[in-house]
């Protein structure tokens, strides 16, 4: 990033470490991408597999909005940092994870690996944008406007990412263990979009 575009930041509102998290969120972004394409190749749930490729196709379009945001805010979306650096080492070992599962003999196991991959993918890019929530809501100006927008729409989808899967893989994991599974699980038939939700659906379920 050239000087005058550190200063353009800088007077829209956005800090050093706001600045490192819009390249953390926009790189987890790209890894989630390819998080979900390899995710495809292993699920063998009709239902989880046009779950994750609506989540891909999703996933796709925030890479589009981040980088615009970016852009909006004198940020060059193809700066390299360390922090990106680091989102990106953790991606690829997520691909690399069920690649090897993959190589199995055993495709459900690749599917279970799969779903654990999206989840602890999903975690970071949650966490990423609950934090520019809060940046947008004490930000001001341009930076207040570009993050609201972005979050305001992304948000609910990472929160139906997150809640989803983590479901998902619990319930593939009891269905593994032979013990009494719930496909699709709970989290997915109730629609929710939150810890609260997430929990009191799976509790629902298992009182039934």
């Amino acid at each position: 990033m050239s000087p005058t575009q550190k200063t353009r930041a800088r007077a829209d509102g956005i800090s050093e470490n706001v600045e490192d998290l819009l390249y953390q969120a926009l790189e987890t972004e790209l890894g989630g991408v390819e998080v979900y394409r390899t995710a495809l190749r292993c699920v063998q749930n009709d239902e989880l597999r046009r779950e994750w490729q609506k989540y891909l196709e999703q996933t796709e379009e925030h890479v589009r909005r981040l980088s615009d945001a970016c852009r909006r805010l004198g940020l060059d979306p193809d700066a390299d940092t360390p922090g990106r650096q680091v989102v990106r080492t953790v991606g690829k070992a997520l691909v690399q994870a069920m690649c090897l599962a993959l190589g199995g003999d055993k495709r459900t196991a690749a599917e279970l690996v799969a779903a654990e991959c999206v989840t602890l993918a999903e975690i970071k890019d949650h966490l990423n944008w609950s934090l520019l929530g809060e940046v947008a809501a004490g930000a001001s100006g341009p930076a207040s406007r570009v993050l609201a927008a972005a979050h305001d729409d992304i948000e609910p989808e990472e929160d139906e990412h997150l809640y989803h899967t983590q479901g998902w893989a619990r319930e593939l994991w009891l269905a593994a263990l032979k013990l009494p599974a719930q496909l699709p699980p709970p989290e997915e038939r109730e629609d929710v979009h939150s810890a609260k939700e997430a929990a009191a659906a799976k509790e629902a379920s298992r009182s039934r």
